[in-house]
């Protein structure tokens, strides 16, 4: 396998490519975009990725093999989370600033639809015939009907249910465990982590963490943890997932916000975000503007004593301000799914964003 890590800095307008080596990690390049890009790179099985411009009221195409962005699609305004749906026909993005869901299909890059849902959609994720989109200004999750599209009916994609999650809780990313059956949300304004049994789609666990600030979800390669960026505290919490409690608590970079693993070795990858001070300067673990590289080796996440074990850390710096960090595996793609008649877009703007 040969890993490449996508990093999406907002502040600087690009997304810095890191090439994951045998000794260590190789910078290859950083691809201008459009304004204030948010949100992790989503990749197709062939190699396209999607990023969402926030200010410009686009999502990006970048190519994998190339390292260049393709093409830009219009979608409604201040998109922020993607989906792709299985088979790679369909892309969902959620419209922050137009309260909708984007319908895009990606053969021909166009925007089909929008999906009307509540105040400030973020991120989201697809199961099965579903997607569930965190809705941050309403406090609740979508569930929106997607069996449509199966068929390429695109009139029946509809929200069908609205999950509550509390009033200004501020629900922002979401992640669904390896069973399918459950689903955490990382909420910026309250003090627990929400678990969601889609079997009945039902809020059915709160578990309690030291503070707010919850940002994204991921899960260990065994599906026995699930890790929770806590922002204000730049800790990942790691919670049991048959006891739904708090085991431990990783520290990691400034601020981190996305998070992804590397399921072959069990390597934590999360973004150092903070624009401010920076506390511990100087240790591992305490550059911002950079991808904290968090190596589990014999680390065991139930306990937090000394005979768990401590996590070795490494900083990759990147560009200003990355809010997400994603992983592709670049042996999936060979010239064959390289797109020779799309067209490269010169001087793409590079700004900062709020």
């Amino acid at each position: 396998m040969a890993i490449e890590l996508y990093s999406t800095d907002t502040d600087s307008g690009q997304i810095s490519v890191i090439r994951k080596e045998a000794d260590g990690y190789t910078s290859v390049t950083a691809i201008p975009v459009g304004n204030a890009p948010r949100g992790s790179v989503k990749f197709t099985r062939d190699g396209r990725g999607f990023v969402s411009n926030t200010s410009t009221n686009s999502v990006s195409e970048i190519d994998a093999l190339t390292h260049r962005e393709v093409a830009r699609i219009t979608v409604g305004s201040g998109p922020r989370g993607i989906g792709i749906l299985p088979g790679d026909r369909y892309m969902l993005v959620s419209n922050s600033g137009s309260n909708t869901v984007s319908v895009v299909d990606l053969e021909s890059r166009d925007e089909l639809t929008q999906v009307a849902v509540g105040r400030d959609p973020r991120h989201m994720a697809i199961v099965g015939e579903s997607a569930y989109v965190c809705v941050w200004g309403s406090g609740y999750i979508s569930k929106i009907d997607i069996s449509g599209l199966k068929t390429g009916d695109v009139s029946n994609v509809r929200e069908i249910a609205r999950i509550r999650v509390q009033e200004n809780s501020h629900p922002y990313s979401l992640n669904v465990d390896r069973t399918g059956r459950y689903a955490l949300v990382a909420c910026n304004s309250v003090d627990y982590v929400p678990v969601i049994d889609l079997t009945t789609d039902k809020v059915v666990r709160r578990v309690p963490v030291t503070s707010q600030g919850g940002r994204a979800v991921a899960f260990s390669p065994d599906n026995r943890h699930a890790l929770v960026t806590l922002e204000r505290e730049s800790v990942i919490a790691v919670i049991d997932m048959e006891t739904f409690e708090v085991t431990r608590y990783l520290p990691t970079g400034p601020s981190p916000r996305g998070i992804a693993v590397d399921e072959t070795d069990f390597t934590i990858y999360s973004s150092a975000f903070s624009r401010g001070a920076v506390m511990h300067a100087g240790q591992p673990g305490s550059m911002p503007h950079a991808i904290t590289v968090v190596r589990m080796d014999n680390v065991d996440l139930s306990t937090d004593d000394e005979t768990g074990g401590q996590p070795v850390f490494e900083d990759i710096p990147v560009g200003f301000g990355p809010c997400s960090v994603s992983l592709f595996d670049t042996d999936r793609v060979s010239l064959d799914n390289v797109d020779i008649n799309a067209q490269h877009i010169a001087g793409s703007s590079v700004g900062s964003a709020g």
